[in-house]
C-alpha cells in the first residue's frame, strides 16, 4: 500500500488537477503541488482538516456532509464546491471526485481524489439559464400582446349590451325583459374578459434593458461554447468570419446572448437532417456593427417570407414560433433592425444591426416608436 502510495503521489505531481490523499473521514494526508499552488496554503496548513479553508463558506456544509454520508455509505465521492485562488482571492468551481482503497476486510483505509476546474462549465450553465428567463419573459411579452385584441372583443360587446340595455329602460314602456337579456350577456361578456385576464395574470412585460458596452467577440464566443454539442449532434461545422478591430456595441448583454441563440439554434435544426455548416459573420456596416448568421439548410418557406418574424409563425411541427418574433423584438429596442436573405446556393442568412456604443441612442423602452417592420424590401428577399 506505501508503494501503491508513492506512485499515486508522483503521478499526480505530474498532473495538471488537484489531488489529495484522504484518511476514511477526509482529513488529508496529502495534497499536491498544484493543490497549494492554488490555494496558497502550505503543506502544513493543508493537512488533516485544514483543507476546509479553502471552500467557499456557502458550500462547506454541504462538502462536509457529503463526507459523513461517505463514511457510511462507502460510495464513490463526487462533489462540486468553490474554493478560493490564494494569489488573488477569488473562488472558482471545481468538481472532487476520489475513489475509496479498501484492506483485505473490505474497510475503507483511504482515499485518492483528484479535483478538477470546472468555472467555464458553470458560466455556461448560468448563461444558459439567464438566456432562458429572458427568453421565458420575451415571449410572455408577446403573448401578452398577441392576447389584447382577445380582451377587447369581450370589452366591447359588454359596451354594446351595456348601451342596448340602457335604451331599453329609458323608453316610456321599459322592456324590462330584454333589458334583463342584454345585462345578462353583459355578465357573460365580463366572465370572458376576466377569464382571459386570468390566463394573463402571472405574464410581465419585459424589462426595462440592462444596456451595458459590450464586446460581440466575446458573445459570439460564449455561444459557441454553449452550442458545440448540439452542433456536433446534427453534424454541423460552426465557423466565424469575425472583422477585426470591430467596435463595442451598447446593448443588453444576455438579451444580446439571446438573439443570436435564437438564430443560432435555427440554422443548425435547419440543417438536423443533412448536416452542413454554421457561418457566423461579423463587420462594420457604416455606423453599425452587422452580425450574419447563415446556413446551408433548407432555407426559408418562399410562399411565407414576409410571416417568418410574427409571433406564432412557425415551419416547425413542434415549434412555438416565438424565437424570431423575440429576436425582431430585442433587435429593434436597441436601435437596430433585422432581415433574412436566401443563399444563392442552399439555406439562408438572417442579419441582424446594432450601433456602435459612440452612436447608440439612450434606450429605456421596450420598443421603438414608428414602423416596427423591419423586413426589409422583397428584392432582399431573393439575395440581391
Amino acid at each position: 500500500m506505501r508503494n501503491e502510495e508513492r506512485k499515486f503521489r508522483e503521478t499526480v505531481e505530474t498532473m495538471p488537477s488537484l489531488a489529495f490523499i484522504a484518511k476514511p473521514d477526509g482529513q488529508r494526508t496529502f495534497a499536491n503541488g498544484r493543490w497549494i499552488e492554488y490555494t496558497g496554503l502550505t503543506e502544513e496548513q493543508a493537512l488533516g482538516w485544514g483543507w476546509k479553508a479553502a471552500v467557499h463558506p456557502d458550500d462547506l456544509n454541504q462538502v462536509l456532509k457529503k463526507w459523513q454520508e461517505l463514511t457510511v455509505s462507502g460510495d464513490e465521492l463526487e462533489y462540486e464546491a468553490r474554493l478560493r485562488r490564494g494569489r488573488d482571492g477569488d473562488y472558482r468551481w471545481f468538481q472532487t471526485r476520489a475513489l475509496p482503497v479498501r484492506d483485505k476486510h473490505g474497510k475503507i483505509v483511504k482515499w485518492y481524489g483528484v479535483i478538477n476546474d470546472i468555472e467555464d462549465r458553470k458560466r455556461a450553465e448560468q448563461l444558459q439559464e439567464d438566456i432562458a428567463h429572458v427568453n421565458r419573459v420575451s415571449t410572455i411579452g408577446e403573448l401578452t400582446a398577441s392576447l389584447t385584441h382577445e380582451i377587447k372583443q369581450p370589452i366591447g360587446s359588454a359596451v354594446t349590451n351595456a348601451e342596448a340595455c340602457a335604451r331599453l329602460l329609458d323608453r316610456n314602456h321599459p322592456n324590462v325583459l330584454e333589458a334583463r337579456e342584454a345585462a345578462l350577456e353583459m355578465v357573460q361578456d365580463a366572465r370572458r374578459a376576466a377569464n382571459i385576464i386570468d390566463r394573463v395574470r402571472s405574464l410581465y412585460r419585459k424589462g426595462a434593458l440592462q444596456m451595458d458596452v459590450v464586446d460581440v467577440n466575446e458573445v459570439i464566443d460564449e455561444m459557441l461554447v454553449i452550442l458545440h454539442n448540439e452542433a456536433n449532434r446534427y453534424s454541423v461545422t460552426i465557423r466565424t468570419e469575425i472583422a477585426d478591430g470591430l467596435p463595442r456595441v451598447m446593448a443588453d448583454r444576455v438579451q444580446l446572448q439571446q438573439v443570436l441563440m435564437n438564430l443560432m439554434l435555427n440554422g443548425i435544426q435547419a440543417m438536423e437532417k443533412t448536416g452542413g455548416v454554421l457561418i457566423i459573420n461579423a463587420r462594420l456596416d457604416q455606423d453599425s456593427l452587422q452580425i450574419s448568421v447563415s446556413d446551408t439548410g433548407v432555407g426559408l418557406p418562399t410562399q411565407k417570407i414576409g410571416q417568418i418574424f410574427e409571433a406564432f409563425f412557425t415551419t416547425k411541427p413542434e415549434g412555438s414560433g416565438m424565437g424570431l418574433a423575440i429576436s425582431r423584438s430585442i433587435i429593434e429596442s436597441h436601435g437596430g433592425r433585422v432581415w433574412a436573405t436566401a443563399n444563392t446556393g442552399k439555406g439562408a442568412t438572417f442579419h441582424f444591426t446594432l450601433p456602435t456604443a459612440d452612436q447608440s441612442p439612450i434606450l429605456g423602452i421596450d420598443k421603438p416608436s414608428g414602423d416596427h417592420n423591419t423586413l426589409p424590401k422583397k428584392e432582399d428577399w431573393n439575395g440581391q
